[in-house]
């Protein structure tokens, strides 16, 4: 069972569609990211069903040279049932080389529903969430979904295997260089350590492939080092 998810998820991540310029542009990066999330049941008993959702991210290009884009994300969720919560909120998301030329703000209205469950020991997740995006650099909104498939195999100890993959599709075309369809996918394979049970880390590879409208797509190599806080 374990061994059969997590192949499923590698194959997978092999399923970038091979569209786009036949140049593609690639670099080292390293990305941090801290999320906390839990139950509002420690404000009120009444509120044990609503969660929140806090994270923060610092994304590090150009051969891990210099800061390229930064996350603020806040959420608030509402437990529908044991196993299945659904999210509303909000993210900010400064942007610079080398993901852009000149250094803008995105803003973003996210939505998602979020799936987690245990089979024979194995923790798979799946999510799914749209947003819409806010750009500097045109008028248009932009309508993206996200769709996340993730394996979490505990080996030993407190140690864990993690693979995962996410992939994004743009619905519509916008005045600020995005193209309908395929956006981006990444995956993921690394090492997860549980400190306790509020608390995980997860470090390992991610391949993240762009497809790019009007320019050499971008397959980036990075060092994905992350912190989880679940209260």
């Amino acid at each position: 069972m374990k061994k059969t998810v997590i192949n499923a998820v590698l194959l997978a991540s092999l399923l970038v569609p091979c569209v786009g310029h036949a140049k593609t542009v690639e670099d080292f990066q390293t990305w941090g990211n801290v999320t906390a999330t839990g139950s509002l049941g420690v404000i009120s008993p009444d509120l044990q069903k609503m969660k929140y959702w806090l994270e923060g991210q610092g994304r590090f290009g150009n051969d891990t040279s210099q800061f390229s884009q930064g996350m603020l994300r806040a959420g608030l969720g509402y437990a529908v049932a044991e196993k299945v919560s659904v999210w509303l909120g909000y993210a900010f998301v400064p942007t610079d080389e080398p993901f852009a030329k000149k250094a803008f703000d995105e803003h973003r209205i996210w939505q998602q529903v979020l799936w987690s469950d245990k089979f024979a020991g194995v923790t798979l997740t799946s999510r799914s969430r749209f947003e819409q995006r806010f750009m500097q650099t045109g008028s248009d909104v932009g309508w993206r979904f996200r769709q996340l498939f993730k394996a979490s195999v505990p080996v030993a100890y407190d140690f864990s295997l993690v693979a995962s993959d996410e992939y994004f599709a743009n619905i519509n075309k916008t005045n600020y260089g995005a193209d309908d369809g395929f956006d981006q996918n990444r995956a993921f394979a690394g090492v997860g350590y549980n400190f306790n049970q509020n608390i995980k880390t997860e470090v390992g590879y991610m391949n993240q492939y762009i497809r790019k409208a009007s320019a050499p797509d971008r397959q980036d190599h990075i060092l994905s080092v992350n912190l989880f806080l679940n209260y």
